[in-house]
């Protein structure tokens, strides 16, 4: 006399839904686990893209690019500038009248000074 594959259980555990979902599992694994799985994945993705794009749309808000004149915190007030103004003013200065400085170095700097 031979024994059957089927395990005992009694009747109340054959009509729990975890019971015939394992029995079921062992049968199509990637049916019940599998397929479940890559779906939360897939649809994860596609849930969390407009939520991401949400997210750096508000970034960007915050965050913009500077114009070249911004950077250099050149704003309404700067003066006009005439060439030929600016070449009669830097012509009436005395550039034969000069004196050379040395400018002081910061400490570890070296001078220039060769030895």
């Amino acid at each position: 006399m031979s024994f059957g594959n089927k395990k005992f259980r009694g009747s109340a555990e054959a009509s729990a839904f975890g019971t015939r979902y394992r029995a079921m599992m062992a049968k199509r694994p990637f049916l019940l686990f599998g397929l479940p799985f890559l779906a939360v994945i897939i649809g994860g993705s596609f849930v969390l893209t407009p939520a991401t794009a949400i997210r750096f749309e508000r970034h960007d808000r915050k965050v913009r690019t500077m114009s070249r004149d911004e950077e250099l915190g050149i704003g309404q007030q700067r003066r006009k500038v005439d060439m030929r103004e600016e070449y009669y003013r830097l012509a009436a200065k005395d550039l034969d009248d000069w004196e050379q400085q040395r400018v002081k170095r910061l400490k570890g700097e070296s001078d220039g000074i060769l030895d």
